[in-house]
């Protein structure tokens, strides 16, 4: 089961946007995954650590329902954008945010050019406004929203895909991996050469990078490797002719 995160500054965004779903569903769908996206609370009314915990909440209830629609509560990939994949990370990096609403764990997590995976410095750098709208100005809030600083151990396998076009998002994507590695998890960082809504948009669609997310995926659990393996569906949708 794939569980979408769509982003939009903490502030905007919808679960239903063609550029969160469309290339996915149709690239992942037909290989018998179950893809489920998610709206949570928006600012200026959540902040994101409760934003967190509104993705954390509706992947305990997916990972409850799974079973009805033919998934595996234990085979779970959270996969988000942007503000989404700050707060997924944010989950990777403290898991107790989502043990706390019911969530049992995930098989790896996937952050798509993340909106900020180090709060602390994001803040305490030049930024955009929207961080300030996000975060606000209180250091101990930054601290507890910072996925950088709430990992403290093992985390799930964890993938950065990250825009080469933005100056502080591979940066940003290698220090939180070698953090991760630090702790002995699995983790690495995929520089692509893409707009920020271009990670998210193309993805889905015959590409390398497309592949190169696959292989993250598969990686992860033996029967996520089998639907993804193309040869293998190719060989299993031929007819079947037998000799006498």
């Amino acid at each position: 089961v794939v569980l979408l995160v769509h982003g939009g500054g903490w502030q905007r965004g919808d679960k239903a946007a063609r550029g969160v779903i469309e290339n996915k569903i149709a690239r992942w769908l037909p290989r018998g995954f179950i893809v489920i996206s998610t709206n949570y609370r928006m600012r200026p009314d959540t902040a994101p650590l409760q934003q967190a915990q509104d993705v954390a909440r509706a992947l305990a209830l997916a990972q409850n329902r799974a079973a009805e629609w033919g998934g595996d509560p234990a085979r779970f990939i959270l996969m988000g954008h942007s503000a989404g994949a700050h707060l997924i990370a944010l989950l990777g990096a403290e898991p107790e945010l989502a043990r706390a609403q019911g969530a049992r764990p995930w098989l790896g997590t996937i952050s798509l050019d993340s909106g900020s995976l180090d709060v602390v410095q994001t803040m305490q750098s030049r930024h955009l406004p929207l961080f300030d709208r996000a975060f606000g100005s209180d250091p101990a809030s930054w601290l507890a929203a910072s996925p950088y600083q709430q990992l403290k151990g093992r985390m799930v396998p964890f993938l950065a895909v990250c825009s080469s076009r933005r100056s502080d998002s591979c940066p940003q994507a290698h220090a939180f991996v070698d953090k991760a590695q630090s702790f002995g998890g699995r983790a690495s960082v995929l520089e692509e050469n893409l707009s920020h809504g271009e990670i998210n948009q193309q993805l889905g669609l015959p590409s390398d990078y497309t592949r190169a997310v696959e292989q993250f995926m598969a990686m992860l659990d033996p029967a996520v490797a089998g639907r993804l393996d193309d040869q293998a569906r190719r060989v299993a949708s031929l007819p079947v002719i037998i000799s006498r």
